[in-house]
């Protein structure tokens, strides 16, 4: 090891140039010579030298084969080898084959046999290969602990392959190395154990590094969490988590902030501290990890600050309350703020000044220049925060006296986030309105539904005394239709009041799909491709078949409508559970069981101004003449009665998606026990709608009334008419109750329908009565006592729905 050593070299001495100029002296000396003598002796003479030469040839030879001799050159480059590895602080070796040699060195020692193998394994296989081992005792006596780097590399000898051994002694850089880690490993030490915490969070709220005097105040073991754990949320307050995310600067800034804020325990408990909070922000403006001194403000601990407990209860109430408050000076500029306020802009960089926190406008500048003026009694400003357009705030001011030089604080801004309780005042406000509208629909419905009543029953009179070849026929038959066409749209304006009637009954949602799939796709054209996807084991709904199918086909068809040149249609049902309504990010939605209908397109969407107006009645984007605007209203109005939800989300140029929520719907064990009677009731025969009874019948309206007892008098039946219910509750008195059935309308001045129910029941308990309304039954029926018994017949209705309800309810 080490230069002390030579290198091995089998090679002679070079030669020397005197020598070969003596041996051609000779060799001229010898031929001159020869000239003088006889030719008799100068034959003999001449081979004897040839044979003379021969021989020191041969011998030559020989001796350059065997290696006893080397040319000059070759010399000198083994010379300048061997000068260089004998000045080497390596050991170095070139081995062919055998690796005994090196192994020697190493001879008993397990802990590098492993390391050896390898080298020996790459040394066979004419690889590169380094490797450090530790010896106890090191080579030669010379320490306790030694540690070699041993190389291995493939070299070629005389053609031949061979590997370079290389062996170095490392214990001095390795002793270096063990210093320097024991003077970190000390630093660490003086640090975790310091009399104040230490801590460093990056960007994203990540705990880096915690020491352990601050992790033995939080009560974390880092033995158990590691610093590398822990995230910012973990161990400090969501105030003071708001106040140190706060903190934000511009490339190249180091920021330095000190905060009174609560840490928390392990359990919750709040720890009062000070933070020495540095930030260093990087060259893209993206904040490295902190360093923070955290000193504890605690009463009675070690390494506690000796702050006032006045001062703490200060910080405490300051930063936790829910109020953001701020001061600002004359300028606007905000001076300081507490948790609740650095809330209002959680991302983006914190307002420099009061301005930069709200949108233009609102009277701002107005109010602080009050405020500066040391007004007490300045109006509360309701604005829009700057950083999102859909968060508000009420800010309050109120002065503060000036200084001398008029520099400080100047005005304190306490600051209300509005933002829930606006989206509250603007659901019930919508509310409010789609019930106002409502209401307008419902009545014009109701009166107009009296009017088709009277076409209706007026055309069926005509249609039954005319012939089919009489020229008026198509005439009447075109009335009737056209009262049709304006009962169903009378229908529509009252499923958006919520005040028809519907006939619930229990549904498979996937069934009623499998059964409108052949309509659908009549209904969305060529253009459209349609794609149903049913969900697993659905859960029953209790909704009115009809007027669900009616839902579906409408929303469908504003789908075609939105996809002109063609596009996806896609119709997807899933259960929803209780756990998951969150998930959708509806305030409206409660949480409960629901049966999900979503229908998605991939139309030109609906414009942000419009969406909350697509529901209102007789409101449309078509031209004129292609929509009526009742679809969306019809939709909303009969989910609604149904107890669901519809809600709508549009993205303009990529397409719409209406999620309707149905509650799932649980059976009780008479609904079972109703269902398997149905199933195992005959099949009834066509009914007799002939008859023979007294009837009352009940009605303000004197044109519909007229045409019904007409009606119900070609059928058979005795009729007594009443104007109102005053008068019903007179004739019912005159034959002593003698009235098999009363029919009667729901609306009536001085004495709806409700009310005469009651009157008569007390008079006769087994009156029997068939209502007749343009509204929906359940707007009456939570005026009657619980289990009133009564027939229900919905406006407008035909000569044949009218005769099968009355024989029907008279039994």
């Amino acid at each position: 090891m080490g230069g002390t050593t030579t290198a091995i070299d089998r090679s002679d001495k070079p030669g020397h140039i005197g020598i070969i100029l003596l041996v051609a002296g000779l060799l001229v000396g010898a031929a001159v010579a020869l000239g003088f003598i006889a030719n008799e002796w100068a034959q003999p003479l001449i081979l004897g030298l040839l044979a003379l030469l021969s021989v020191v040839g041969v011998f030559g030879l020989f001796a350059f084969a065997i290696g006893l001799v080397q040319f000059s050159g070759r010399a000198a480059r083994n010379d300048l080898t061997k000068a260089i590895v004998d000045r080497a602080d390596e050991g170095v070796i070139v081995t062919e084959g055998d690796l005994r040699p090196v192994g020697s060195l190493f001879t008993g020692r397990a802990e590098v046999s492993e390391a050896i193998y390898r080298l020996a394994t790459a040394a066979r296989e004419s690889r590169k290969l380094v490797e450090e081992v530790r010896l106890e005792p090191a080579l030669g006596g010379r320490g306790a602990v030694g540690w070699y780097r041993i190389k291995v590399s493939p070299v070629r000898r005389d053609g031949r392959p061979a590997t370079l051994w290389s062996v170095s002694d490392v214990t001095p850089e390795r002793e270096r190395q063990e210093n320097a880690f024991q003077e970190l490993q000390h630093a660490i030490d003086y640090l975790d154990h310091a009399p104040a915490g230490f801590v460093s969070i990056d960007a994203d709220g990540e705990v880096s590094y915690l020491n352990a005097t601050l992790s033995g105040w939080l009560d974390f073991d880092l033995a158990r969490f590691g610093s590398g754990g822990l995230h910012l949320d973990d161990i400090a307050t969501p105030a003071a988590a708001a106040l140190v995310q706060a903190i934000r600067g511009h490339a190249g800034d180091v920021r330095v902030e000190v905060l009174d804020v609560d840490l928390k325990r392990r359990n919750g408990a709040p720890l009062p501290v000070r933070l020495h909070h540095q930030v260093a922000f990087g060259s893209d403006g993206r904040a490295g990890p902190s360093r923070t001194l955290v000193l504890n403000r605690a009463p009675g601990e070690a390494g506690t600050d000796g702050g006032s407990e006045a001062e703490i209860r200060f910080a405490r109430f300051f930063h936790s309350t829910p109020m953001a408050i701020a001061t600002v000076d004359r300028n606007g500029a905000i001076l300081r703020a507490n948790a609740a306020f650095a809330r209002l802009t959680p991302t983006g960089p914190q307002p420099a000044t009061i301005h930069d926190l709200v949108a233009p406008g609102g009277g701002l500048d107005r109010a602080l220049t009050e405020a500066m003026e040391g007004r007490s009694e300045i109006t509360p400003l309701d604005l829009t925060l700057a950083a999102d357009e859909a968060r508000s705030a009420r800010l309050y001011l109120s002065p503060v006296a000036a200084t001398e030089d008029g520099d400080g604080e100047r005005a304190i801004i306490y600051a209300l986030e509005t933002t829930a309780e606006r989206k509250l005042k603007d659901n019930i406000d919508q509310a409010q309105k789609m019930q106002a509208v409502g209401q307008l629909a419902g009545g014009i419905a109701h009166d107009f539904n009296n009017v088709l009543q009277v076409i209706i029953n007026a055309s069926e009179f005509l249609l039954a005394s005319h012939r089919p070849t009489d020229p008026s026929f198509p005439d009447i038959m075109q009335i009737k239709q056209n009262a049709y066409r304006a009962a169903a749209l009378v229908r529509q304006l009252l499923a958006f009041s919520r005040r028809q009637t519907l006939r619930p009954q229990v549904l498979e949602l996937g069934d009623v799909l499998s059964d409108l799939s052949l309509m659908l796709k009549r209904v969305v054209a060529d253009k459209v491709t349609l794609d149903v996807r049913q969900g697993r084991d659905l859960w029953p709904v209790k909704a009115d078949l009809g007027q669900l199918e009616q839902v579906i086909v409408n929303l469908a068809v504003n789908a075609r409508d939105a996809m002109a040149d063609g596009g996806k249609l896609t119709v997807r049902t899933r259960n929803v559970e209780r756990a998951d309504c969150a998930g959708f990010a509806h305030a409206a939605l409660p949480k409960d069981d629901y049966v999900l209908l979503e229908v998605e397109d991939s139309g030109t969407g609906i414009a942000p101004e419009h969406l909350d107006k697509i529901f209102e009645p007789f409101f449309t984007t078509k031209e004129v003449g292609k929509g009526t605007g009742l679809g969306l209203s019809m939709v909303y109005g009969i989910v609604k009665q149904t107890g669901g939800f519809v809600f709508c989300d549009s993205v303009v140029g990529r397409g719409t998606i209406f999620r309707i929520f149905l509650p799932r719907h649980v059976p009780s064990e008479e609904e079972i026990a109703a269902e398997a009677a149905v199933k195992e009731a005959p099949k009834k025969v066509a009914a007799d709608h002939t008859g023979a009874g007294v009837i009352l019948l009940v009605e303000d309206e004197d044109a519909v009334r007229a045409l019904n007892a007409r009606m119900l008098v070609s059928r058979g039946y005795t009729v007594h008419e009443a104007a109102s219910g005053v008068e019903a509750l007179d004739i019912f008195l005159a034959h002593d109750g003698q009235i098999d059935l009363v029919v009667s309308d729901v609306v009536m001045p001085e004495m709806d329908g409700p009310t005469l129910l009651g009157e008569l029941r007390q008079r006769n308990p087994n009156t029997k009565v068939v209502f007749v309304s343009g509204y929906a039954e359940e707007a009456f029926r939570k005026n009657l006592p619980e289990g009133e018994d009564f027939q229900f017949l919905p406006k407008p209705f035909t000569m044949k729905q009218l005769v099968e309800t009355v024989k029907a309810a008279m039994g």
